[in-house]
């Protein structure tokens, strides 16, 4: 294709777009005869063909702590902010996207339809469909899942996903109001407990299935504390590399009265690791037990958003493609057992995939506590050297339904940095749950 039918390619109106189903291009045809679907056995191939899921823009606002330097900011405006971020990174315009999916856990007080909002405030158009997911820690990862397979069905050429939450902003619930209190004390109900971080089918904390983990898998407290010093050393080398600079989009936060405006750039649980003070941290969730506030995840802000295209758009728009998402899976177990559902779901992901475990050579397993990844890392016998290189939740934070891409984002960035080419990233979520992705760097 010469390089002025390109440019025509490249220009052509809005209006062209929805032609999931039309026949490629000679050229993008004669390179790949048929389309690969996620998880074929030749799905990890170099060539790009025509229902590929690429991924040509990723952008991840920094992570603020718990009414920390993000709190001024709802969910929905930073998912905003990445989403216009991605987009613009991977030059596609907001009036080329056919849909969004974008995750979100704590949704009360948000208003309607939160990645609605999200979407239409990065500049989106009315016209384009948008849908919030809410797979609790696993959200933004499902949202991604599920637009690439509205890529590979041919339904979408170009889709946005991601996840976004503010733990900060999470209200407070009165239960009782509506009916009215006629007598006696009320109860109010912290939200972002009672939707996020609560095992509803045990009723107690997530942190108690975390003990149980420990306790099942033989993990001892210096073991974990061991991880969450690793996991903020990771992070801190990463930062002063630069490696999260390909990641993180600055975020503007408005002084007020007067005050100048604060651009935060930095993850902001990073600078707070004192590795005296977290090995004599008291255990939070059972009595004479090894999961303490350090060596969990921490309560967080942010948003992470992922620009997906097919490889015939990919191809016509002359896009250049990060990586290519070649598989996918979800898997569940027993609610209180959430914690090792990765290791269920990472080699479903890999087998659809078309590779072996072997093949893999780095993985985000998210911190949702330092005993998550550690099980799972000895489950499936990985290398400590080929897990979260970067830090992870541990030390740079958790927001619920942000994790999921923002592991994602990270995931490509190691594989960059390091010379990678095959990465997975796998989640746990509330309920017994977890999800898995295989990409594929280009």
């Amino acid at each position: 294709v010469s390089e002025s039918a390109r440019r025509t390619l490249a220009h052509e109106s809005v209006e062209t777009l929805p032609r999931a189903r039309s026949s490629p291009p000679p050229s993008l045809r004669s390179i790949s005869p048929a389309a690969a679907q996620m998880g074929s056995s030749n799905a990890a191939s170099d060539c790009i063909q025509p229902r590929d899921v690429c991924i040509v823009g990723v952008a991840r606002t920094p992570i603020g702590g718990l009414s920390g330097s993000l709190a001024a900011l709802s969910a929905t405006k930073l998912g905003s902010i990445a989403i216009q971020a991605a987009l613009s990174r991977a030059g596609v315009a907001p009036e080329m996207v056919q849909e969004v999916f974008f995750g979100n856990v704590l949704s009360a007080n948000l208003g309607q339809a939160p990645a609605r909002q999200a979407a239409l405030g990065a500049g989106i158009p009315n016209s384009v469909i948008c849908t919030t997911i809410n797979k609790v820690c696993a959200s933004g990862m499902k949202a991604t899942m599920m637009a690439g397979q509205s890529i590979q069905l041919g339904v979408n050429d170009v889709v946005v996903s991601g996840g976004m939450e503010s733990m900060s902003n999470a209200p407070y619930y009165l239960p009782k109001a509506r009916q009215g209190y006629r007598l006696g004390h009320g109860e109010l109900v912290d939200g972002m407990m009672k939707d996020g971080l609560w095992d509803v089918y045990n009723d107690y904390g997530m942190g108690v299935c975390a003990e149980i983990c420990a306790d099942q898998h033989h993990i001892s407290r210096e073991e974990q504390d061991n991880y969450s010093i690793q996991s903020y050393e990771r992070a801190i080398a990463a930062h002063n590399n630069g490696s999260f600079s390909w990641e993180i989009v600055p975020v503007e936060i408005p002084g007020g009265k007067g005050k100048p405006s604060i651009v935060v750039s930095k993850d902001e649980g990073i600078d707070k690791l004192d590795a005296g003070k977290l090995r004599k941290l008291r255990p939070v969730f059972k009595e004479g037990g090894t999961v303490t506030a350090g060596n969990a995840s921490t309560i967080s802000d942010g948003a992470a958003a992922i620009v997906l295209v097919s490889g015939a758009k990919a191809f016509e728009l002359g896009l250049s493609v990060i990586a290519k998402l070649i598989g996918s899976a979800d898997a569940a177990q027993s609610p209180e057992l959430f914690t090792t559902s990765p290791s269920l779901a990472i080699p479903k992901a890999i087998s659809r995939a078309g590779l072996d475990i072997s093949q893999i050579d780095y993985y985000e397993i998210n911190e949702a506590f330092s005993v998550v990844a550690l099980a799972n890392q000895n489950i499936l016998h990985l290398k400590l050297e080929a897990v979260n290189v970067h830090g992870g939740a541990v030390s740079l934070g958790h927001p619920l339904g942000c994790s999921g891409a923002r592991i994602l984002v990270t995931l490509l960035g190691v594989l960059r940095a390091r010379q990678g080419r095959l990465g997975v990233a796998g989640v746990c979520n509330g309920g017994g749950g977890a999800s898995a992705v295989v990409v594929q760097l280009t």
